[in-house]
């Protein structure tokens, strides 16, 4: 997303697990902003907000924690298998996710950012590829992305399985990536191919 005026607002995704947040945060340890769509998502269902409560109106208190909050993983549960449930979701949130990133760019870019990294999950399933480039796609193993989901979530074996087979086929994120980061040989290897793809970016070659 660029103008003549306005800042480079590029973009990262990948699949879950692929390491697509510790990319994220290599390219703000290197000083760009990032705008993570996940947190903004987070934002926009919090507790007394409006998309907070249109959702617990499709989905039931059950999807609620005891505080009142949103439980994302009992919310996950019940859309994983479930097309339907999915879209009813994604019509809730993704135009209050839209307009929350824009006003955020937007206040990244009163204060003279040049460069704006929006990190989100979903770009391409989204269509808005095209929206964010250039487009930074990390892929890892499935088998990799598996023991990840497993240790860093708790999810079962199957559990996590059934999360990846769920989402878009990496090769079809990969299709439409300006630059693809590979996470399979450690986090030094990943971090020298993020500050490669990053300092590339920079330089103004996409």
């Amino acid at each position: 997303m660029t103008s003549t005026q306005g800042p480079l607002v590029f973009g990262l995704t990948g699949g879950v697990a692929s390491g697509k947040s510790t990319v994220a945060a290599i390219f703000r340890e290197a000083g760009v902003v990032v705008i993570d769509a996940d947190q903004v998502a987070r934002d926009v269902v919090a507790p007394g907000s409006e998309g907070l409560t249109e959702v617990v109106a499709a989905f039931g208190e059950g999807i609620l924690t005891p505080e009142g909050q949103l439980d994302r993983r009992a919310l996950r549960e019940r859309i994983v298998q479930d097309p339907d449930a999915r879209r009813r979701l994604n019509a809730i949130l993704h135009p209050r996710i839209g307009a929350e990133t824009m006003a955020r760019v937007a206040a990244h870019a009163a204060r003279g950012e040049a460069l704006i990294c929006y990190e989100a999950a979903l770009l391409v399933e989204n269509g808005l590829a095209d929206a964010f480039r250039p487009m930074v796609v990390v892929v890892a193993d499935p088998e990799a992305q598996r023991r990840r989901l497993v240790a860093r979530d708790g999810m079962t074996e199957e559990g996590a399985a059934q999360l990846i087979a769920a989402q878009l086929p990496v090769a079809d994120k990969i299709a439409v990536a300006d630059h693809v980061i590979h996470n399979d040989a450690g986090l030094g290897e990943l971090r020298a191919r993020a500050e490669q793809v990053l300092a590339t970016i920079r330089a103004g070659r996409g």
